[in-house]
């Protein structure tokens, strides 16, 4: 790496983190602690609670001011450089209006690369603790320990596999009460199976003093008495007290969600989900493609300008966001492209003004 382009990386870098803490403080100011203090008067929320919240939200913040920090440190840093003329030795020199901008996209890019992982691995366990510590902690609404009236359907090939049905369910314990379960070839009953009790396992449910009968004639029904008695389940978890949202998912499990939903309209939006996990920390390039022609197209602007743009920028990109997102999980646009929608008018914005502010 030339040493100018260490000067470049190294004037945005200032100004980048100086907008994470900023922005961040805004939106922890406006939203977050706002909401902690009403776990304070409303539950009595202790200081340790309140911490733990505090530490849990600020992942799902911080990778939001990724790109409009990224926004900000370009028009500063280029903004500073026309103003004392450090560009104009630049341009003297004979580097091309591209090659001064190669190193906030260079930059841009791993940080866009560093929030998507960050994204995706620390921020759903950070939201999931986050609302856990709330409904724990603070509500004292712990998934319910029993459950009553439990009923669980598992599908086949043909359509319904098996249908389970509890009479109670304690999560503490993983036991059931007073349990029949049926099941199924080509969608007609063929098998009842009752028991006292059932205590779920990997791999299935161990049943105890029940009763087994063969319903495959209706003119002899076969019964058979047991004890003991294990019942495999496809799945690991065969029940599954609470479910996670969308914003706790990780990208594997929105996948995983969106492509067992048959609602068309639930299942964009995790689609929609799905692609701003990529496309909202993807836009520090695209901001970077924004800024980096408006600042060199505006010698002599302050930081003042460059704060003034980022603002203007930064509003417009979320009114499209948010547009985008709405139409893509009303069916209105495919989910993908509600998703990257803003970062398409970005780009288009963006490719625009760097040939304008090259001639």
């Amino acid at each position: 790496m030339r040493i100018l382009d260490r000067y470049i990386i190294m004037e945005l870098l200032r100004p980048f983190l100086f907008g994470v803490c900023a922005f961040s403080s805004m939106f922890i100011g406006g939203g977050t602690m706002w909401r902690i203090a009403q776990y304070i008067s409303q539950f009595g929320a202790s200081a340790v609670v309140v911490a733990k919240l505090f530490v849990y939200s600020l992942p799902g913040v911080i990778v939001l001011t990724f790109p409009m920090s990224m926004l900000l440190a370009t028009l500063l840093c280029y903004g500073r450089l026309s103003s004392s003329s450090e560009l104009i030795a630049m341009r003297a020199t004979g580097l091309s209006f591209y090659r001064l901008t190669a190193p906030v996209l260079i930059l841009a890019f791993f940080i866009s690369a560093f929030a998507v992982v960050f994204n995706e691995t620390v921020v759903p366990a950070a939201t999931e603790a986050y609302n856990q510590t709330i409904e724990t902690e603070i509500k004292g609404n712990t998934h319910p320990k029993s459950q009553e009236h439990l009923v669980l359907m598992e599908k086949s090939k043909d359509g319904i596999g098996r249908l389970t049905y509890a009479r109670r369910y304690d999560e503490t314990t993983e036991i059931m009460q007073q349990v029949t379960v049926q099941e199924f070839e080509n969608n007609t009953p063929v098998r009842i199976e009752t028991a006292d009790k059932a205590t779920r396992q990997d791999g299935g449910m161990a049943m105890e003093n029940g009763a087994i009968q063969d319903i495959t004639s209706l003119d002899s029904v076969r019964t058979m008495y047991f004890i003991q008695q294990f019942l495999p389940t496809e799945t690991k978890t065969a029940v599954e007290p609470g479910k996670k949202g969308s914003d706790e998912m990780t990208i594997r499990e929105l996948k995983q969600t969106a492509a067992k939903m048959s609602d068309g309209r639930k299942k964009n939006v995790y689609l929609v989900e799905l692609n701003k996990r990529v496309s909202i920390p993807s836009a520090c390039i695209f901001f970077a493609l924004v800024g980096a022609p408006l600042a060199l197209s505006s010698p002599r602007s302050g930081s003042a300008s460059g704060l003034g743009y980022s603002i203007v920028i930064i509003f417009l990109y979320y009114i499209v966001m948010t547009l985008g997102s709405t139409m893509g999980q009303n069916g209105v646009l495919p989910a993908g492209l509600g998703a990257w929608l803003p970062n398409i008018a970005a780009l288009g914005i963006g490719l625009w003004l760097l040939r304008r502010a090259s001639r």
